[in-house]
């Protein structure tokens, strides 16, 4: 597990970086300059993670079939995920223009608004090399070429430096494009993410001799079904989530500007540990599917367990280290004291939600290995939309306790859906033991 998981952890860790970067590059701007990648970046993920959770489908019929020796039946499923991401782009593309439009009707602080339209469209023309990237991944993970995942992240997070320093501050003969710029380095790395892990696929199966190369390229309805019945509730799980934490950042944008830089530093720090537990469940979904495929009923108990005992054993040393070096992580972001003052409070209630958080994920991506998408699903609207997200509310808006209270909702969310998970995966883990 070890072997699968550690490289995709520092892919997962490669991907969140990209956003940290973005945040500290353009934090020696302004505190607008940070709320606006802020909520640029949430609002393109809030929309896009949706494609790319329907692509997660892929991680139960690849898995599977591979485990089972499957290699042809791995292939289609391949190029049924990439004719998905091609499908997928247009609406999702069309989706985010329409919203860049109407956010000036969402009462959004006028000074970071000015500069988060301006980001959010270059940004969104990423969206397809985005889902590219996924579908590739998912291939490449579940049939055990995830060291390649991992170098393609390091390696694009360094494209991302370099165009950012060039096009934010214009050095090395760019124009100095200020946050814009940040939003262009963002699609020139995911570009370059898509573009290298097609490559590797190319490389490997041309090596290898695996049959690739003759897949049949028509359409398949039946398999496209079970791609989208498997992923359409991880995708709707996935947007939840997501969602919860994006609509949390236009709320924060209703407040002053050092509330949603806070907001913004410290949803870069806990992204940044959730990475951890995130790849871990990429692990579990792979390894679990993998001993479905083989009928191996002991491995998939073992997967799934040893997964979660990983992800939360990790979080717990993270809760720590939010809980005793708050004012030192934020202070790596910003000097503004508003912003410092904030950023701590909000650290420490995150401290708190890192169990849970990773609780839920890992058990995600065991239960998504089994092929059970659509309990999760639910769990998450209940947790997240009709518990945490009004309690935030309250607790902001209504009570006064300001963004610190949009936090404490989320840490209520995360706590109901990680446990509730926890029992799912007990009870469907009964009916796969002898």
């Amino acid at each position: 597990m070890l072997r699968l998981a550690l490289p995709v952890v520092v892919a997962e860790l490669g991907w969140t970086a990209m956003a940290t970067v973005d945040t500290l590059m353009v934090g020696r701007l302004s505190p607008e300059a940070i709320g606006a990648v802020s909520l640029g970046s949430g609002i393109f993920l809030g929309v896009t993670m949706f494609g790319m959770g329907l692509l997660l489908g892929l991680d139960t019929l690849i898995s599977q079939a591979f485990g089972a020796g499957k290699l042809e039946d791995c292939h289609r499923s391949l190029l049924h995920g990439i004719y998905a991401a091609l499908a997928l782009a247009v609406p999702l593309t069309g989706i985010l223009l329409l919203v860049i439009g109407g956010l000036p009707g969402f009462g959004i602080n006028p000074d970071v608004l000015e500069l988060t339209i301006p980001y959010l469209r270059p940004v969104t023309w990423s969206l397809l090399p985005l889902l590219l990237y996924s579908a590739s991944r998912r291939f490449l993970q579940a049939t055990g070429h995830v060291t390649m995942v991992m170098v393609v992240l390091v390696t694009a997070n360094l494209v991302n430096v370099v165009t950012n320093w060039g096009l934010i501050f214009g050095h090395w003969g760019f124009p100095e494009l200020g946050v814009v710029g940040a939003g262009w380095a963002t699609f020139a790395s995911r570009t370059f993410m898509a573009i290298t892990l097609l490559g590797a696929i190319v490389f490997y199966e041309w090596r290898e001799r695996r049959g690739l190369f003759q897949t049949p390229l028509g359409l398949e309805w039946t398999r496209m079904r079970r791609l989208f019945s498997l992923g359409l509730p991880a995708a709707c799980q996935i947007t939840l989530e997501m969602g919860l934490f994006s609509v949390a950042t236009v709320l924060a944008g209703r407040l002053d500007a050092a509330s949603l830089a806070a907001h913004q530093i410290a949803l870069s720090v806990a992204a940044t540990t959730f990475m951890v537990p995130l790849g871990v469940s990429s692990a579990a979904a792979v390894l679990v599917g993998h001993a479905v495929g083989a009928r191996d009923r002991d491995g998939v108990a073992r997967g799934g367990w040893m997964s979660i005992a990983l992800g939360v054993g990790f979080m717990f040393m993270a809760m720590l280290t939010l809980f005793l070096f708050p004012r030192q992580i934020i202070g790596l972001f910003t000097t503004d004291p508003a912003v410092l003052s904030v950023g701590v409070s909000l650290l420490y209630v995150a401290a708190f939600f890192q169990l849970f958080d990773g609780l839920q994920v890992v058990t995600t991506g065991a239960l998504r290995g089994i092929g059970e998408t659509r309990t999760p699903m639910v769990v998450a609207l209940i947790g997240y939309w009709v518990l945490g997200l009004p309690t935030g509310y309250v607790l902001c808006f209504t009570l006064g306790y300001g963004v610190s209270g949009l936090w404490v909702g989320m840490l209520v969310g995360l706590f109901v859906v990680g446990v509730v998970l926890l029992g799912v995966w007990m009870r469907r883990l009964r009916r796969w033991l002898p």
